[in-house]
């Protein structure tokens, strides 16, 4: 059974917990900017170093693995295209927060072989302070025979 509007509002358990570290943070900000050399952005490194906003996809994309390992949905990613994403942020990510995600299903709209997705991930540090809401709209193409 493909994925319809009515698997809107089905959540997943979070994610283990992630720890930011200062090392990953540089790392992430370094792949920034291709062959520019990485975002020099002074707050992502020295003593107390925030993650650059993009970083929670990172934390995101563990929480897409229950998503795509839901049998009943049949979603497979080599068949998924990332169309659009927002993030919406109640603080910066920094060095030594435990964080874990939790995806929800927000919408579903099916055309002919076409899945137009949307998901939402909560991200909170283990101790419950909410940190951010990144939002992906997620396009999936479904073989002619599993029309919805």
């Amino acid at each position: 059974m493909p994925i319809t509007p009515e698997h809107v509002g089905r959540s997943y358990p979070p994610t283990a917990p992630y720890r930011v570290s200062r090392a990953k943070i540089a790392e992430f900000a370094a792949a920034l900017g291709g062959r520019e050399g990485g975002d020099a952005n002074p707050a992502y490194a020295g003593e107390n170093p925030i993650a650059p906003p993009t970083f929670a996809i990172v934390i995101g994309a563990q929480a897409w693995d229950a998503l795509f390992q839901d049998e009943e949905l049949d979603l497979a990613l080599m068949r998924t295209m990332h169309a659009d994403q927002k993030f919406v942020w109640h603080r910066p990510m920094r060095e030594g927060d435990d964080v874990v995600a939790q995806l929800t299903i927000e919408k579903v709209r099916n055309r002919g072989t076409t899945d137009m997705v949307t998901v939402g991930v909560e991200m909170r540090t283990v101790q419950g302070e909410a940190l951010c809401t990144a939002t992906s709209q997620l396009i999936h193409t479904r073989p002619e025979e599993e029309q919805a």
